[in-house]
């Protein structure tokens, strides 16, 4: 089981890597991060503040785009080129298969985090600027952002089209970062069908604003080693209740 694990997840780094998707979004978050100074120059009294604005907001934006494009439309081209007659025929189980593929991504997109945050790191460090633990926590929390994202879009993908996955997942992430407004904004109105709609908007998604430590690295505020450990544990364990309602989904699917 470990030995089709690792393979599966070492074939889809690859064909994530062969796909060009990647290799534009690298160039255009390195051309980002770059043009930061850019932006600096002109804000002398907040250069540390906007760098880390301007760097990480630039690592989320593209790689969460790059996540989303590639966990909405895997199975979607498994099925189309008929690959995925190939893996079902094989004793390879189907939920092996989506927890493989789904490595396979997060194997890709914690590649070119790396990548990314040394370009960050290198540029901070050219400028004088110390490398803040909040920047590290920050960087490292995207990680577990793009593991929901993905998760989501791996439940979407293993009953919808690409363009629906896409569509609903990168809602998602947008309705995500705002569940805890809609939360309060639906407890002030004086509709309790309202209340209780908002309560449920709240809980069913994924409350990605716990997982966004950009803001902390903006301002230098190190959050608590417990909250940190308690949002990751968080994000986790919501993406683990997405793969498992994808391998649920994607079991029953009958491909004749």
């Amino acid at each position: 089981m470990i030995r089709e694990l690792g393979a599966l997840t070492l074939n889809g780094f690859r064909e994530a890597r062969r796909n060009r998707v990647s290799v534009v979004v690298a160039v255009f978050t390195l051309g980002l991060l770059l043009s930061s100074t850019l932006v600096t120059d002109v804000t002398v009294y907040t250069f540390q503040r906007v760098m880390s604005d301007v760097g990480l907001g630039a690592m989320c934006l593209t790689l969460v785009l790059l996540a989303i494009f590639l966990s909405s439309g895997l199975l979607s081209r498994e099925i189309e080129r008929r690959t995925i007659f190939l893996v079902v025929s094989k004793p390879v189980s189907r939920a092996l298969f989506i927890v493989g593929r789904l490595a396979g991504n997060m194997l890709t997109l914690a590649v070119l985090l790396l990548m990314m945050s040394a370009v960050f790191f290198s540029q901070v460090a050219l400028y004088g600027l110390p490398v803040t633990p909040p920047q590290l926590v920050a960087a490292g929390m995207l990680w577990v952002e793009l593991l929901v994202i993905s998760a989501v879009g791996f439940a979407m993908s293993s009953f919808a089209s690409q363009l629906v996955s896409a569509v609903v997942t990168t809602g998602v992430y947008f309705a995500g970062h705002l569940s805890a407004d809609i939360y309060t904004l639906a407890g002030r109105s004086s509709s309790v069908v309202i209340q209780w709609l908002g309560k449920g908007i709240y809980y069913l998604l994924p409350n990605l604003a716990r997982l966004n430590f950009r803001p902390q690295a903006s301002y230098e505020l190190m959050t608590p080693a417990v909250d940190i450990a308690k949002s990751a544990a968080y994000g986790v364990g919501y993406a683990g209740v997405m793969v498992a309602l994808a391998v649920f989904i994607f079991s029953r699917r009958d491909f004749k």
